[in-house]
């Protein structure tokens, strides 16, 4: 069975995916896997999430997970369609007991202290720091881990090209979620040319850690 926490912290950088139509799963699959990050979190912000998270996983070339996941049923409905991670944008204990439960790898949010020591109540070892660049970036993370050295973290939110680095520098931190290279205007347009440049550039940037 795939170590996903493992899987994440070699691929590094996890696009972080909001879709209108599952039509566009596919060809979007094409260009990260092209550009070189075989990765996608499909948030269920929208009504097309659960479709779009099964045709990617059904090719079995990308690791895909369910973002924005915030009741027990859209966890099942979410695994039930291939999803291999689940990420929550705050801490649900209901969401994250099934999934303890149930086996299911899970990032919920934290953004502050109670909240990482509820994640250690859960025997999680990752947890999604979010919205990061808006509750203090790097300096807040760095200054909020110091007394739960035991945890490691997947910022999310105000990541970009200018900071990206700056974040996986830290040896806290698994990965980190953008989606500079997957915006939803770009995906509309079927664009995914442009995804495949972005992508391509986001993966470079990696050779400067």
């Amino acid at each position: 069975m795939i170590n996903v926490m493992d899987k994440l912290n070699e691929i590094k950088i996890i696009p972080v995916i909001a879709m209108n139509s599952a039509a566009d799963a596919a060809p979007l699959a094409d260009a990260l896997v092209a550009g070189g990050l075989p990765c996608a979190e499909i948030t269920f912000r929208t009504a097309a999430g659960a479709d779009a998270v099964k045709v990617m996983a059904d090719r079995g070339d990308i690791l895909v997970g369910a973002g924005t996941v915030l009741k027990v049923d859209q966890v099942k409905l979410a695994v039930d369609n291939g999803a291999s991670f689940i990420v929550s944008p705050g801490f649900n204990p209901k969401v994250v007991k099934y999934c303890v439960d149930n086996g299911i790898s899970i990032t919920p949010g934290c953004s502050n202290p109670t909240d990482l020591e509820m994640a250690l109540d859960f025997n999680l070892k990752v947890v999604k720091f979010f919205p990061a660049e808006a509750f203090g970036g790097l300096k807040t993370l760095k200054a909020m881990s110091a007394p739960y050295n035991m945890l490691r973290f997947i910022p999310t939110g105000g990541i970009s090209p200018g900071n990206i680095l700056d974040y996986l520098r830290f040896d806290k931190i698994v990965a980190c979620g953008g989606s500079w290279m997957v915006k939803s205007d770009l995906i509309n347009g079927g664009k995914f040319d442009e995804i495949k440049e972005l992508t391509t550039e986001a993966v470079a940037l990696l050779d400067n850690l």
